[in-house]
Formats: structure tokens, sequence, C-alpha cells
């Protein structure tokens, strides 16, 4: 077996959903002077790699704190959809998607996080998409974007009305493709918030020759 990181280091530098704060990250001790290192940490709750909880967009919906921890841990399915302005239902033909899956999204975006284009550009998930995922009864969706749509945030209220958290910021899914089979291990902080960090691995048990 073989683990593979699919996270965005948190750092000072790292860019944000406009208007969003930026991460401060604050040396308080010193191992020289204090003898030992301590540091503060200050950021909004959707910085890099994160998790939505219900609460992020549906009124009443649970905190983060509130997901139960079977649902961070489970069989991936990965979408290949790069090259695509609009993620539709017609990817997932022929993919089975099951109750607990963890379907991520992969489109290459990671790659912009540092351009300007990237909060401005990504691409979109259609509603069809995320029904077809919420009737599956997957566990979480996950992608490579900051997120998977715009005002009025149609595809948010789909998955998360339906208590499927959603994972923005991901990367390196393209060490996935070619992949069989493989599980998923995201998890948040456990936050009493609408959202939280999450760190994201896949655990991959075997992998199919690329061609």
């Amino acid at each position: 077996m073989s683990l593979i990181d699919l996270t965005h280091s948190v750092v000072p530098d790292l860019p944000v959903y406009p208007g969003d704060p930026i991460p401060r990250i604050e040396q308080v001790a010193e191992l020289g002077r204090d003898g030992f290192n301590a540091y503060c940490l200050c950021t909004g709750t959707h910085v890099g790699t994160h998790m939505d909880a219900p609460l992020h967009m549906i009124a009443g919906g649970g905190f983060v704190c509130d997901l139960p921890v079977t649902q961070f841990i489970g069989r991936g399915r990965l979408i290949d959809a790069r090259g695509r302005g609009v993620v539709t239902g017609e990817l997932l033909r022929g993919i089975r998607i099951g109750k607990g899956d963890i379907v991520l999204v992969l489109t290459g975006w990671d790659q912009h996080l540092r351009d300007d284009t990237y909060y401005r550009d990504y691409p979109e998930v259609a509603p069809d998409f995320a029904h077809e995922l919420a009737r599956a009864g997957v566990a979480v969706m996950g992608l490579d974007t900051p997120s998977p749509d715009r005002p009025p945030f149609e595809v948010h209220k789909i998955l998360l009305s339906q208590k499927v958290p959603i994972i923005e910021n991901l990367t390196n899914l393209e060490a996935l493709v070619g992949v069989r089979r493989f599980e998923v291990i995201a998890l948040p902080a456990k936050l009493q918030c609408d959202a939280a960090p999450v760190r994201v691995i896949a655990r991959v048990s075997a992998v199919t020759p690329r061609r």
C-alpha cells in the first residue's frame, strides 16, 4: 500500500477566497529563548484544503463537529474532468458510485492556485452531477477547485441539504489517474464551525498500469 497526500499546506502566503482573512502564523515562543517552540494560528475556516459542513449553506445545518466520523473514510472514486468547463452527470456514466463512497473530481485546476485566475475562472459542477451523487448516497464530494459553483450556489445546497459535505481546494489528484482501488481518508478539525481545514490522503491498494 502507499499513501498519497491530496492536501495543500497552510502557509502565510496561501491564497484565500476573495474577502476571506489571510492566514496568520506567528511564532510566540522560541526554543533558544523559552525552551520550546510554539506558534499561534489565526485563519478563516475556509483556508486551503477544507471541508464545508451543512451549516455553511443550509439554515439549521450541522457544524463540522456534528458530522459522523464514519463519513470521513470511504472507498474513493475519481472522476476525470480535465479540460471541461462544466462537470456534468454525463461523466458518471459507466462508473459505479455507491453509498458511502468519497467522490473526487479531478479538473487540474489546482495548478492555478497562485494565479489571478484561480478564484475567478474555475470550472463548475453542474446540478445534475450533484443530484446523481446525492441519490447514490455518497459520503463526501471533493474537488481541486475553490468551489463547485458560483452564486446562488445551487450545487452547494443540493449536496449540503443531503448532509454530503464538500471538500474544496484539493491537490495532486493526478496521482490517482490509473489507480484501480483506493480509499480516501479525510479528517477535518473537530470544530463547531461551518467548515474546517482537512487533511486528505488516498490509501492506494492497487494500480492499473497507464497506457
